[in-house]
């Protein structure tokens, strides 16, 4: 299927939101030429990315979910542990994704897993310029409908901070199901 098609499909499928996801989006050089044709044809573009590649791509919502360290595998994934570690983070990337999509544009959602988590997005966020308090988005981790005391962690590092609090929805309404 061509570039050209998928946009058309898109576009006359009725649906007005196209999110380009799955992986790692940016990694694939055809992204730049998929969001612009999708935008094109009329459809708002959100890109998901964890932020470790930057491409100039044609975004209405540029979604960057970093990596924290409690993102790594266990060891039983043998190579992909120490991958993992060392291209979790990119911070020339970050930095141009912020710098290439501005507020409100741009949205950095971190995935909390406990109180070590909001200490090292602290210190990404000070090595990152040019972002303000509404592009955070803090999320509690789970496959499950999160535990009461690790939303009430999370809500409160909201309130704190004066960023925005991300709802696990699709998981308490469907459950940890592909596609939802």
């Amino acid at each position: 299927v061509s570039l050209d098609d998928l946009a058309r499909r898109a576009a006359g499928s009725g649906v007005r939101h196209a999110v380009v996801t799955g992986g790692e989006p940016m990694i694939f050089p055809l992204v730049t030429e998929l969001t612009g044709r999708l935008a094109g044809a009329g459809m708002h573009v959100t890109v998901e990315t964890a932020g470790t590649v930057f491409r100039p791509v044609a975004a209405h919502l540029m979604s960057i979910s970093p990596k924290l360290a409690g993102s790594t595998p266990p060891a039983s994934a043998g190579a992909w542990v120490q991958r993992h570690k060392e291209r979790r983070i990119n911070l020339g990337a970050l930095q141009a994704l912020l710098d290439a999509h501005p507020a409100p544009e741009r949205q950095l959602k971190f995935v909390v897993c406990g109180p070590a988590d909001l200490a090292e997005i602290d210190s990404l966020l000070g090595r990152l310029r040019g972002w303000t308090d509404d592009d955070v988005l803090l999320m509690p981790e789970g496959t499950n409908t999160p535990a009461p005391d690790l939303r009430r962690l999370v809500a409160d590092a909201c309130v704190r901070r004066g960023w925005r609090y991300c709802h696990r929805l699709h998981i308490e309404l469907f459950g940890n199901q592909r596609g939802t």
